[in-house]
């Protein structure tokens, strides 16, 4: 096999209010370096000097306000410059939300407001909504980063009810996490940064603490009664949280939601519930709308009298995502849950950072442990092959509702266990006087597994897991998602 050959650092000159943007094939990674200047990927600021990597087909953008010049190091499969950016429409929300954080936090220490200012006192509660390639996900992030880089401690909340993206997990899961320091941007395989929990203990900065519930598809038109509870759920924790803390109350919260609840006439009933649901459970007092006139109009007429709806821009570098691509995606996010993530710099670059970490610091050694069929006890919500409501024959009902918890026999020839991926569930709470049929819903998620291997005729099967541990008396639940150890690069 022929060596790399040694690519040579490209230099680019920006202008104030432009941005460079590229994207990646897979296999190859991209260093950038800032020369001088100030630039920032997503609100993430760069440090002069630094070598920044990126890889897994990351598709992004660096802006500056000023001006800055850039090393690039790499062969991107795309990478331009573009002055048409959305950034002062971006910028000019952040200033607002920043207005209603100070205020509330004036409120809540019992300090004067100005003569004159009779504006109301609540912290920024959004819910980003848009169609798909909107960039909503970048939105929440450029948004959530300004907000912590302020230098007034916030530490807002991101709420992630997107089931199709990982967040700081894996696929199929809604979380929440604060933030306490900005997000970067190195792969799609951590969207909103890294989880701690999924990190080795030598990760000390962006190492979020999520709380996440299991939905177990990439749909939510697959089990929305399912979606609807978990929304709640959710809502219900970070409402106890700010209980408890004034303060971190008043840096709000962000909601970055599935395309799904923007369009779709077959299930528009449905989607209205679901954003409904999220403006109930997480006390929405703003909407905002990314590149989307009709939905905007709809916000409008439907909240309009109740909150404040924004209609922003969405970016003439945001990338249409096949299906392929997504499904890769997927895999990344996966790999990166078992083993860490690690770029391989470009040929010629001999360092550099993922965010700031060191790229030792992101590695993991996920193991193979054997348990006995009653170890664990697997459940799946409702039924395996579960038709929407509509579609059933006329008069006809459930055998099993949307909500119930059925047992899955791992010795059942049928019970789609093998590679399916696992969410171990916390513990019940022990306060609780007496259990409940459906108690299981309402458990957040503490891990996630995979079964590689079902040997029937032992009654034992083999499962993967991030890091050791015993699984005797626990529970799981299996969603219909499923994962195959694939080589992945950078």
């Amino acid at each position: 096999m022929s060596e790399q050959k040694v690519a040579e650092p490209k230099t680019w000159d920006l202008g104030p209010e432009t941005e460079y943007r590229f994207e990646l094939d897979p296999g190859t990674s991209l260093a950038i370096k800032l020369v001088s200047g100030h630039a920032e990927i997503f609100g993430f600021e760069l440090v002069e000097g630094k070598v920044y990597l990126f890889g897994y087909e990351c598709k992004a953008a660096l802006y500056t306000w000023q001006g800055c010049v850039i090393e690039v190091t790499g062969e991107p499969s795309t990478e331009y410059i573009s002055d048409e950016t959305p950034m002062r429409a971006y910028a000019n929300l952040h200033f607002a939300l920043e207005q209603m954080r100070v205020r509330a936090l004036r409120q809540i220490r019992g300090s004067p407001a100005p003569p004159g200012d009779t504006s109301k006192s609540e912290p920024p509660r959004i819910l980003v909504v848009g169609p798909d390639h909107s960039g909503k996900t970048t939105v929440c992030k450029i948004l959530t980063n300004y907000a912590v880089r302020a230098g007034q401690g916030w530490s807002p909340f991101i709420v992630n009810v997107d089931p199709s993206e990982g967040a700081w997990a894996i696929p199929g899961t809604i979380s929440v996490a604060p933030v306490y320091g900005p997000i970067p941007t190195s792969s799609p395989a951590n969207p909103l940064g890294t989880a701690a929990t999924t990190a080795p203990m030598s990760l000390s900065t962006n190492a979020l603490l999520p709380l996440s519930y299991w939905y177990g598809h990439a749909d939510t038109k697959r089990n929305p009664l399912l979606m609807d509870r978990l929304i709640r759920n959710l809502g219900e924790n970070v409402n106890d949280r700010f209980e408890l803390d004034a303060e971190a109350r008043a840096s709000g919260l962000i909601v970055d939601t599935p395309s799904s609840f923007a369009s779709g006439p077959s299930s528009n009933n449905q989607r209205q519930k679901l954003i409904k649901a999220c403006v109930d459970a997480f006390k929405i007092n703003m909407i905002v709308v990314v590149g989307h006139e009709k939905l905007n109009v709809e916000m409008q007429r439907t909240y309009g009298s109740v909150l404040t709806v924004v209609k922003i821009p969405k970016s003439g570098g945001v990338v249409e995502l096949d299906q392929a691509y997504r499904e890769k995606v997927y895999n990344y996010e996966m790999h990166t849950y078992m083993y860490g993530q690690v770029i391989k710099p470009p040929p010629g670059v001999t360092k550099g950072t993922l965010g700031g970490e060191n790229l030792t610091d992101l590695i993991l050694s996920p193991s193979s442990t054997v348990v006995n069929f009653g170890d664990l006890q697997i459940y799946r919500i409702g039924s395996d092959t579960m038709a929407p409501s509509d579609a059933l024959p006329v008069g006809a009902t459930r055998t099993v509702s949307e909500m119930q918890p059925v047992v899955v026999d791992p010795a059942s020839p049928g019970s789609g266990l093998f590679n399916a991926i696992l969410a171990l569930l916390a513990p019940p709470n022990p306060d609780e006087n007496e259990r409940y049929d459906e108690e299981i819903l309402d458990l957040s998620v503490v891990g996630f597994l995979v079964v590689t291997n079902i040997d029937i005729a032992k009654r034992k099967m083999t499962i993967l897991a991030p890091n050791r541990g015993s699984f005797t008396g626990r529970t799981a639940v299996v969603g219909s998602f499923e994962w195959q150890e694939q080589i992945s690069g950078p």
